[in-house]
């Protein structure tokens, strides 16, 4: 019998020891059909193929054991918010090296709209862009690492991005965010309402950082977000929007990241 083959995107011993320790255990036992037991570091492994290559979940390489098997994880981590969980403490972990506060007092927000390879729901067309498909909107600190990512229709505005992604960001209980930048295409007198009733609980202070000038010009509080969003494209599964369910976007963006970090620490 031949060796399994080596990919480029194969977790390390020292990566795959960091993440084993945040995921949930592996199924014991044998599985559907009397197939063994999941080799989980190969599981883990083929999600990080399919998130680095963009290939179809049924074209997943036999290396990796079953691509039913390999799929069923990555939906299972994407519902109880498993891949959320990992790339927070692996951000937090980031930061301390870094000499950080785990939490960031400052961040910058911004969005992103991508076609959809597949005629699933949550679609809309982003009318400025002509962009028929989904919006990213993610919120970073300023290491341009990931502290929430809410996906949705490209139709969806800024604004109403920008309150879905804080409520989430604040709802793990965290207060120490201070500072956000933004472009102006998320301010208005709405915005405004809704950030003044926020700082009754939370002190948040929106800040329009836009470029000066006509051509090329390079926003210094924002270009940090601007480069998150190029390292996320370089994950070939975040080339468009692939995934039938906003919440599996939402997922492959935390994988890409979880990639990153993992790189980094390890």
């Amino acid at each position: 019998m031949m060796p399994p083959k080596n990919y480029p995107t194969d977790l390390t011993d020292s990566q795959y020891k960091l993440i084993r320790e945040l995921l949930p255990h592996a199924k014991s036992g044998p599985g559907k059909k009397g197939r063994p037991a999941s080799d989980l570091r190969s599981v883990i492994n083929g999600i990080l193929y399919v998130n680095k290559t963009g290939c179809q979940w049924r074209m997943l390489p036999g290396d990796f054991g079953h691509w039913n098997t390999v799929y069923g994880y990555f939906r299972r981590w994407s519902k109880d918010k498993t891949w959320k969980k990992v790339m927070d403490v692996l951000r937090k972990t980031e930061r301390k090296r870094r000499g950080r506060n785990e939490n960031p007092s400052a961040g910058s927000i911004d969005s992103q709209s991508v076609k959809t390879a597949l005629q699933g729901g949550n679609v809309g067309i982003d009318g400025g862009k002509k962009v028929k498909g989904r919006k990213r909107h993610i919120l970073v600190d300023t290491l341009g690492l990931i502290p929430a990512v809410i996906v949705t229709p490209a139709n969806e505005g800024e604004r109403s991005g920008l309150k879905k992604l804080l409520t989430d960001y604040f709802s793990k209980g965290i207060n120490r965010l201070r500072k956000i930048w933004v472009d102006g295409g998320y301010l208005g007198s709405a915005i405004y309402e809704w950030v003044k009733n926020l700082k009754k609980t939370w002190r948040i202070d929106l800040e329009v950082s836009e470029k000066e000038g006509k051509g090329f010009n390079i926003v210094k509080k924002r270009r940090v977000v601007e480069r998150t969003f190029a390292w996320i494209f370089n994950f070939r599964r975040n080339s468009k929007d692939y995934e039938t369910l906003t919440q599996n976007s939402e997922a492959m963006i935390q994988i890409s990241m979880i990639s990153i970090l993992l790189r980094r620490i390890a």
